[in-house]
């Protein structure tokens, strides 16, 4: 099983975080989404998750960094952001 950190933006703290909430695999993070783990993250395990971690963990899904994520994608999870 590959280990989350081996994924793109993902360090030893975010894999933590995710270890605190549930997630282990890829799959379970694609499986509940970026909002949804972000959520969870602020309310379990870092109340100050930022706007630059819910990139990471949507480019983590995409496998890519999360500086390519699409424009498109990046103004949705703001306005997400935004709205918490």
């Amino acid at each position: 099983m590959e280990s989350l950190s081996s994924l793109p933006n993902i360090g030893k703290v975010l894999e933590k975080n995710l270890n605190k909430i549930g997630i282990y695999t890829k799959e379970q993070l694609v499986q509940m989404g970026s909002e949804e783990v972000f959520i969870r993250i602020r309310l379990l395990a870092d109340s100050g998750a930022c706007l630059h971690m819910l990139y990471g963990i949507q480019g983590a899904i995409e496998n890519i960094r999360y500086t390519q994520l699409a424009e498109e994608t990046k103004q949705e999870l703001k306005e997400f952001y935004k709205g918490l």
